[in-house]
């Protein structure tokens, strides 16, 4: 079959809710990267690293679109 006729799935159109099992799969990791992240927060908030502020931040941007992802998708 010649690649230019196999037709390309329209990103739009993902069910991540078809499946269940994806749900939970998915839901639990973004999870345990929220939780990751927060223990790198409070490990940070101990040190006196220079640019520990910037990452701090940086990590709570990460955070709150993870957040944003489970709410969007009634996670």
């Amino acid at each position: 079959m010649n690649r230019s006729n196999i037709p390309i799935p329209d990103a739009s159109r993902v069910e991540l809710g078809q499946y269940d099992s994806v749900r939970t799969h998915v839901r639990q990791q973004v999870c345990d990267e929220v939780r990751k992240l927060e223990r790198r927060i409070d490990t940070l908030k101990l040190t006196q690293a220079p640019h520990a502020e910037i990452i701090i931040s940086a990590y709570e941007r990460m955070i709150e679109r993870k957040r944003g992802f489970l709410q969007n998708w009634d996670m």
